[in-house]
């Protein structure tokens, strides 16, 4: 009988990088959510995307056909339609077959094949000395890499496009007069070759970024209604491992696989496992439901800095909770959007005698929330109303930056 050494030592790793956003629960759903095959809905942005390029296909074929006797040699543009419509083709099967999903090596084949298609369509437009006028197949392959902006990272997408873009403005200086009547033309064509897939990357990234920041927020938002001292989402998954490898020593010393007394080496799993499961239990004994939300989540962990010795967190109410995790959501705004070194630093306490109720039923828990580049003017009215439903606050300004004071009345724990 052997307990899961993998569970300790994946449990020890973690343990490590308590409170650092690589190793939140947050973070590894985000990277599960990024890896291939999970697009956080991404495949109907996919599938539009393959729609709009079919259509500007369309569109070229049916314009390539119109102007065929000016071509000087129609074999090598149609070559390039032919190839670019199987490649089209064979890609949507491949995508459906194999669930959203987009090999290293099959985009670099794509590639390969979308290169060639331009080369073909630029030589047989190149005696025509318009390439604005007459780029047909070459203009679709922009669209072409529009459905795979889904499936493959950003930076292979933005090389294909800056290759593609090159290619274009080569090929027209090099074949084109330009003059003010051909140069407009011109610069329309290269722009509808490149933008496509330029500005699809940028809206999916947004897109996913948007996701990815709710996702977080939803995990976070979870421990609002924890008690007031309990294990995070993290510690949860940690002590299931724990107990499974408990169980499963115990029941092989029940059963008679482990014989007694035991062996060093087993010996010495048991007490890891001992002492892992007291940090957890110590750790339930100190750990507010705030300290969780902070360093489980993948944004909160980077620019937050939680200041709370006496648990006080924990006192406060489901509403006055939300209020104060929404109000730092809000004050840190969107990672793009907020200037470097943003930092917030929630400070809670020390509960004073003077704060107490005549009756003792209440207590009043003070929170400063201290900003680091955030100015009075950045913060949104909505920042406000939902620090209404924490306490009374006052707004002051340090070093160009807002500082709030916000007082929550909260229950007496010792009088319940």
């Amino acid at each position: 009988m052997n307990v899961d050494e993998n569970t300790l030592g994946v449990t020890r790793g973690r343990r490590a990088a308590r409170g650092l956003p690589i190793g939140s629960t947050g973070a590894r759903s985000l990277r599960q959510a990024r890896a291939a095959g999970a697009t956080l809905g991404t495949g109907y942005l996919g599938i539009g995307a393959a729609v709009v390029a079919g259509l500007q296909a369309v569109y070229g074929l049916i314009f390539f056909f119109s102007h065929l006797e000016d071509y000087p040699a129609v074999a090598p543009a149609l070559a390039a339609w032919l190839l670019y419509i199987a490649v089209f083709v064979v890609t949507t099967a491949l995508v459906t077959i194999r669930g959203q999903r987009l090999t290293g090596w099959m985009f670099a084949a794509i590639a390969v094949i979308l290169a060639l298609v331009v080369a073909l369509d630029f030589i047989a437009i190149a005696p025509l000395h318009d390439v604005g006028a007459y780029a047909t197949a070459s203009v679709a392959v922009g669209f072409g890499l529009l459905p795979v902006v889904t499936l493959r990272p950003a930076r292979e997408i933005v090389a294909a496009t800056i290759v593609l873009l090159a290619a274009f403005v080569v090929m027209t200086l090099a074949t084109t007069p330009i003059t003010s009547a051909s140069g407009p033309q011109q610069i329309a064509v290269i722009s509808l070759a490149v933008l496509p897939s330029a500005v699809a990357t940028v809206v999916l990234q947004r897109f996913r970024r948007m996701v990815q920041v709710e996702l977080d927020r939803v995990l976070v938002q979870s421990n609002v209604s924890q008690p007031r001292f309990a294990v995070g989402m993290l510690a949860s998954d940690e002590l299931a491992r724990l107990d499974l490898a408990a169980e499963k020593l115990l029941d092989g010393v029940a059963g008679g696989e482990v014989p007694l007394p035991l062996a060093p080496k087993v010996a010495s799993q048991a007490a890891s496992l001992a002492t892992e499961l007291r940090l957890h239990l110590i750790e339930g004994r100190r750990e507010t439901w705030l300290h969780h939300a902070v360093t489980e989540s993948e944004y909160l962990g980077r620019s937050v800095t939680l200041a709370d010795p006496s648990s006080l967190a924990g006192l406060l109410a489901p509403p006055q909770r939300d209020g104060l995790l929404q109000a730092v959501w809000l004050l840190l705004g969107d990672s793009k959007s907020r200037s470097p070194g943003t930092t917030i630093t929630l400070g809670l306490g020390p509960v004073t005698a003077a704060g107490q109720s005549l009756a003792g039923r209440s207590v009043e828990v003070p929170v400063l929330i201290t900003t680091t580049g955030i100015r009075r003017n950045r913060v949104t009215p909505a920042t406000w109303n939902v620090l209404e439903r924490v306490g009374e606050y006052t707004v002051s300004t340090h070093e160009q930056s807002v500082r709030l004071q916000v007082s929550c009345l909260v229950d007496n724990p010792a009088e319940t």
